[in-house]
């Protein structure tokens, strides 16, 4: 252990916890940074009858459109779809949906039961769209981000037995903690450490990993404290406990199950986080409620022209066939890149090629409604995700109607990125949800016996987006460029802040862009 500082120690001790490495790594990719946001913005001063023209009614386009109108804008949104929200969007019964290629969808949930295909947690610290929850009556509940009860799973470790989070987590921890704490007893960190810092080490790693008093990480009563019982403790005769054996510490190292415990410690993902009840498109719909007579819906965007004089936007009518026009002083454009850059546009060069050549991430999400609640009723799993390295990837539980019977639906696969979701993209929805099946049994053998019925939906095909987020090629090169006002056009969304794929960062960059085209509009450029 030579060659490592005072502060490498200190990082490693907090790898061990299952935090620093995650987070440094998460940061350095703009994922874990808590949002900025201070307060409702103020828009001050009389915009005299200025015109501005919305594209897209997702989160970002209606923030404008309610923060402008209140400061007295003429305000006009143009929206693709037949509802608001774009990708903060839920499926319920009876709900239709059709891919890109053609495939449909009909939802045949029990009354009630849902999925998210979008987003579907909120971080505490997203502290605008709590505010905006809030002012727009808009009801959450915990979402249960972290279960200790739920499993880890990686079909090449522990024979591909599921275990238990709280089992690898702590003997991890254990271990680890046995591990260092030997090093310090031995003299090995003299060079880094203190001997008053020596002894609070010690005494934080006998806490911190559960060691007994010679520092040693073995099978007792205060172990099974954290990890479970082999026999829990109970009442009256017979009633007192029995430790449970510990995993080998290499088969805990060789497992590479540890990979999955950091999850739960990024910025992001700190509990609480929450959901909005009854489905994600809630906040959709407070927005809704506010400016959605200013919605023209059905609206497909096909050319955005600007001058000096103002911005021309022409539009397809999805229902009733024509082409219309729409004129206005301004434009707050919040069409996805991985759209607007099929549609006809006059924007300047620098901002036209970072849209052409911005990609977008694919992700699927696969719902399956169960007869019942086996997680619950056999396994005492109640809301949480399980992780596998499977290219399901995951198994989020519900996080609401606890010991309830009759069916519900649980997220039985979540790609992100990368191969596994090329793998589900190039299938048709009902071989998405028969590979969710196949891998989700491997964890619960449960899943043919009880499944129900399920929707499958991967982000590349979904229509009015063609993918869940925007990947910066070089965001330090091209960032401030895309975000600035054009001309006559501003353009806002998720991929124009550094709170990518999240409600929180296409809200913010709306403000931002909101709050500078109205010093524009104020001093009369």
């Amino acid at each position: 252990m030579t060659g490592m500082t005072r502060r490498s120690l200190l990082t490693m001790i907090g790898t061990a916890a299952g935090s620093s490495a995650m987070y440094y790594a998460m940061t350095a990719m703009g994922h874990a940074m808590p949002s900025d946001y201070s307060g409702p913005i103020q828009l001050e001063g009389n915009p005299n009858g200025t015109k501005v023209l919305i594209l897209g009614a997702g989160l970002a386009g209606m923030t404008a459109a309610l923060e402008m109108r209140a400061a007295g804008y003429q305000v006009e949104v143009l929206e693709f779809r037949e509802k608001a929200g774009g990708r903060c969007w839920t499926l319920r019964s009876g709900d239709t949906y059709t891919e890109l290629g053609g495939a449909t969808q009909t939802v045949d949930f029990a009354e009630g039961n849902y999925i998210n295909p979008g987003p579907w947690r909120i971080p505490h610290n997203h502290y605008a769209v709590m505010d905006y929850c809030r002012r727009l009556g808009v009801e959450l509940e915990p979402f249960i981000q972290t279960n200790y009860n739920a499993y880890v799973h990686r079909s090449d470790a522990y024979g591909g037995r599921p275990m238990r989070m709280k089992e690898v987590l702590t003997d991890y921890r254990g271990h680890i903690s046995e591990l260092l704490a030997k090093a310090v007893d031995q003299d090995r960190l003299d060079d880094m450490v203190t001997e008053e810092d020596k002894e609070l080490l010690l005494d934080s790693l006998r806490r911190f990993g559960v060691l007994n008093d010679e520092h040693e990480y073995v099978e007792s009563l205060s172990t099974s404290r954290y990890r479970g019982y082999e026999k829990q403790p109970g009442g009256g005769e017979g009633a007192a406990p029995i430790p449970s054996e510990l995993l080998d510490p290499s088969e805990v190292i060789q497992s590479r199950l540890w990979t999955y415990l950091a999850t739960h410690e990024t910025m992001n993902h700190h509990s609480p986080m929450f959901q909005p009840v009854g489905g994600m498109d809630g906040i959709a719909r407070g927005f809704e409620r506010e400016v959605g007579d200013l919605i023209t819906y059905n609206a497909k965007v096909v050319s955005l022209q600007q001058d000096e004089n103002g911005v021309t936007v022409q539009w397809e009518d999805k229902v009733n066939g024509g082409t219309n026009t729409s004129t206005a002083d301004y434009c707050v454009c919040t069409i996805p890149f991985s759209i607007l850059g099929q549609i006809d546009h006059n924007l300047s060069g620098g901002l036209s090629q970072i849209i052409s050549e911005m990609p977008y991430n694919g992700a699927t999400k696969v719902g399956l409604e169960f007869n019942r609640r086996f997680w619950e009723q056999d396994e005492d799993i109640y809301g949480g995700i399980t992780y596998t390295d499977q290219a399901i990837t995951q198994i989020s539980y519900p996080s609401t109607g606890y010991l309830s019977d009759g069916p519900a639906v649980l997220l039985g696969a979540y790609t992100w990125r990368g191969p596994n979701t090329f793998q589900f993209n190039a299938m048709q929805p009902e071989e998405r949800i028969e590979m969710a099946l196949q891998m989700g049994e491997k964890i619960h053998p449960q899943y043919r016996e009880e499944f129900k019925t399920g929707v499958a939906v991967t982000w590349h095909k979904v229509p009015w987006v063609l993918g869940c987020s925007g990947i910066w090629q070089d965001r330090e090169r091209d960032y401030e460029t895309a975000i600035q006002i054009d001309n006559r056009v501003v353009c806002a969304g998720e991929h124009l802040s550094y709170l990518s794929a999240w409600m929180e960062g296409a809200i913010l960059s709306s403000l931002d862009a909101v709050s500078r085209l109205h010093e524009v509009v104020m001093n009369g450029e």
